[in-house]
């Protein structure tokens, strides 16, 4: 018996190291709930001729300026997050507030609903923008490592279509915007033109990416030709709503006065033009109907540093525009009556909201996927119906950092305790 005893005690110390090894092949499955859509009845199961397209948003990459924490610690989680989901099952929670969980849902009698629902197999990957957490301040000799650790960090990612949006990180603000410095940077990514738009179609759903930041901007040459990609859309949204050939006199040469943006009248009805992708969320009244709470959407004064925002960060430095900042009304109006868009996907604030516009339009606002954010970083996966009408939300959030930290402070004085424990048997047992 005494000899039983202590070949368990050696053996004790394994038992942390076991523990951590089943602890990082689980800590990167995400757990993901799907988002009511205020005007939908009831959900459509999904179907091999849907579009699945997984959003991403603010990875805050830094590059050559990373230091070991990110290097060692949250690069390599996420990038194990993108690595993981070539064959590893998701969580699915019944409720948002449950989201949070990463392995399962503890009911109020404290048994345990633990569901994969599916596998993660996106037909397309997006990022809206902030590739980069100091992008604008990097010189083109820095850019490139920002560029490899993005493409290291994709991975398996990269063999799928994917396509990229400039954030104001990326590109700077309206002092720092230069044509040729947004020129070089699109050039470097899949699908954007030399003004930072983008205009593609998978199946038959068609998505329009934008530079918001030109449209924030007055005086410049960039938002001219972002005026252009929307009036170019507009045109050939009309053409096919009215089923016509010949081009509306006068209408390839339009631009918009600066300073001035206004709009032709578009017969079109709302909803039926392209998916809209934007870094900045578009701009809502207090009218909107919201998923979720209004601070969140960003319709409250209150600044990141209020305690209604508590998941803001300040580990990357403060971004040319604060969190709550939108696209202006007219920017906003001007985009609603030129492309009328089925549905708005835009991200910068780093929290996820899900709100109708006035016209019926649905914006969902992507989240942070990064720990230099937010200690719960999360992202999007949006189902598209193959009759295109119809589009299934996800929310998906990854570990906290709080409780990764907290889980690996605890398996490392698990360990200790159990290695002190066996040299102490054996001191004990030498004694004897």
């Amino acid at each position: 018996m005494v000899v039983q005893w202590r070949q368990v005690l050696c053996l004790l110390p394994l038992i942390p190291i076991v523990v951590l090894v089943i602890f990082e092949d689980r800590v990167s499955i995400p757990s993901c709930a799907v988002a009511p859509d205020l005007g939908q009845q009831y959900v459509e199961e999904d179907h091999p001729d849907d579009l699945k397209v997984m959003m991403v948003a603010n990875l805050l990459l830094l590059g050559s300026e990373a230091g070991y924490t990110n290097i060692l610690f949250r690069d390599y989680y996420l990038s194990r997050f993108f690595a993981a989901q070539e064959g590893e099952n998701l969580v699915e929670s019944s409720q948002i507030g449950e989201v949070g969980s990463m392995a399962c849902v503890i009911g109020a009698v404290g048994s345990v609903a633990c569901k994969s629902f599916e596998i993660l197999k996106p037909d397309m990957l997006l990022i809206l923008g902030d590739v980069s957490a100091r992008g604008s301040k990097l010189t083109r000799s820095k850019w490139p490592s920002v560029l490899q650790q993005f493409r290291r960090l994709l991975g398996p990612f990269l063999g799928l279509p994917f396509h990229v949006i400039l954030g104001d990180r990326d590109i700077g603000d309206c002092r720092d915007l230069n044509v040729v410095s947004v020129n070089w940077i699109a050039s470097n990514l899949p699908g954007l033109d030399s003004a930072g738009c983008g205009v593609f179609e998978i199946g038959n759903i068609s998505f329009v990416s934008l530079n918001a930041m030109a449209l924030l901007c007055g005086h410049n040459s960039l938002r001219f030709s972002v005026e252009k990609v929307i009036e170019r859309e507009s045109i050939d949204l009309r053409m096919d709503g009215e089923q016509q050939t010949e081009v509306l006199d006068g209408s390839s040469g339009f631009r918009l006065k600066s300073g001035d943006l206004g709009w032709r009248e578009n017969v079109i009805s709302s909803g039926s033009g392209p998916v809209l992708l934007l870094h900045f969320p578009l701009h809502c009244t207090e009218n909107c109907n919201f998923w979720g709470t209004s601070a969140d959407c960003g319709t409250s004064k209150h600044s990141c540093s209020s305690s209604t925002v508590p998941e803001c960060r300040g580990s990357v430095g403060a971004g040319p525009y604060d969190l709550l900042h939108t696209l202006p009304p007219n920017a906003t109006e001007y985009i609603f009556q030129a492309l009328k868009p089925r549905m708005i996907f835009s991200a910068h604030s780093h929290k996820f909201c899900d709100r109708t516009h006035l016209d019926g339009t649905r914006e969902v606002t992507v989240p942070a996927m990064s720990w230099d954010a937010r200690n719960d970083p999360a992202f999007v996966v949006a189902t598209f119906k193959r009759n295109g009408r119809i589009a299934i939300v996800r929310y998906c959030s990854l570990a906290k950092e709080s409780n990764v930290l907290i889980a690996y402070l605890s398996l490392v004085v698990v360990f200790l305790s159990t290695v002190l424990l066996t040299k102490s048997s054996r001191v004990i047992s030498s004694g004897s």
